[in-house]
């Protein structure tokens, strides 16, 4: 169910619609049987010539029947109406968490899929997938896409699709790699968005976290000094969110550091960025590639974050963070509306 939810609201929005437009019109004819067209327009806020469309629809699927004195649904009609319920319940339920989080979160556009990725790798996969849909309509030829690493990031390049020949999209990491799995580096994931997308790509061949005298000799390396200016001026920023504490054993961080966290009650990461629950930067790692002040308006922002688990570090990273679009799942969806 979860899967045909998602590819409903991701292939064909339009049938999502009108389906819940027909189940609607199921649901007054059934409550207010027998019903005259002219009512059923009035009940259901349509124009009386789309409700006739709409009825002739339903009678020759046999699931209304319309008599002299009024409509009436069907047997069938009721068994479909029944089965519906389920359904549009849950896609009600999906836009109600989208619309509670654009308010919550302070952000204009929010995706929730359904499924929590803690407990279904499968849901990660959509989450790239919706991501991938996004960029796609969004991308405008010569876009450069600064891309971070990490596995939900990942999702998302192993779900990427052929561009239209002469987009010419260049994707670029936007920051250095860390000591995690190669396949969740941001220069395996820009180096793959490529390949499957017919884009270009660029490294950065940095380590991240770096010391504070290797920082300093790095960013005077004019390959690094092109790179940056490439990065930094990205019209597409894509990015995921980490929980504070296990992004710091990712990193290998000091037992110094990691007091340091846990004194502060570090909740989330992003660029290298440690937040409080309030929002407050309370550790930054000295990282080549973009920083939060970087994230102006000029640059169109998606974070991609999901699972029940990484609830609070959205919700964290959010306090102060900017986003065009949050694509989520409804398990860190329901999480964060829980507090």
């Amino acid at each position: 169910m979860e899967s045909i939810m998602a590819l409903q609201r991701k292939i064909v929005p339009e049938l999502v619609s009108l389906m819940q437009e027909r189940y609607t019109l199921l649901q007054h004819v059934h409550l207010h049987q027998p019903i005259g067209r002219r009512a059923l327009a009035e009940s259901t806020n349509l124009t009386e010539r789309h409700v006739r469309g709409e009825i002739d629809f339903l009678h020759e699927q046999g699931l209304v029947e319309v008599t002299s004195k009024g409509m009436f649904i069907t047997n069938e009609g009721k068994v479909v109406l029944d089965q519906l319920a389920a359904l549009i319940g849950d896609l009600s339920r999906l836009e109600n968490l989208e619309d509670q989080l654009k308010r919550t979160l302070s952000i204009d556009n929010v995706i929730v899929v359904p499924g929590d990725s803690d407990h279904n790798p499968q849901i990660k996969a959509e989450m790239g997938k919706a991501c991938v849909t996004h960029l796609q309509s969004t991308l405008q030829k010569n876009n450069t896409v600064a891309v971070t690493g990490g596995s939900t990031i990942a999702a998302a390049a192993d779900a990427m699709k052929p561009l239209p020949v002469g987009t010419d999209v260049l994707f670029v990491p936007a920051r250095g790699g860390i000591g995690e799995k190669v396949e969740n580096q941001a220069s395996r994931i820009v180096s793959e968005m490529a390949r499957r997308s017919n884009g270009q790509y660029r490294m950065l061949y940095v380590p991240d976290p770096i010391s504070d005298s290797t920082y300093e000799l790095i960013i005077q390396e004019p390959h690094v000094i092109d790179a940056l200016a490439v990065i930094k001026n990205a019209d597409i920023v894509l990015h995921g969110i980490g929980d504070a504490l296990r992004m710091a054993e990712r990193r290998r961080s000091s037992e110094k550091v990691i007091d340091v966290l846990k004194s502060e009650n570090a909740v989330s990461e992003a660029f290298g960025y440690y937040f409080d629950a309030d929002g407050r930067v309370v550790y930054k790692v000295k990282t080549v590639g973009l920083q939060l002040e970087d994230m102006d308006e000029s640059k169109h922002i998606i974070t991609v974050a999901g699972g029940s688990s990484k609830g609070h570090a959205i919700h964290s990273y959010f306090k102060q963070g900017k986003s065009n679009l949050l694509i989520t799942d409804q398990g860190a969806a329901e999480k964060i509306l829980r507090g």
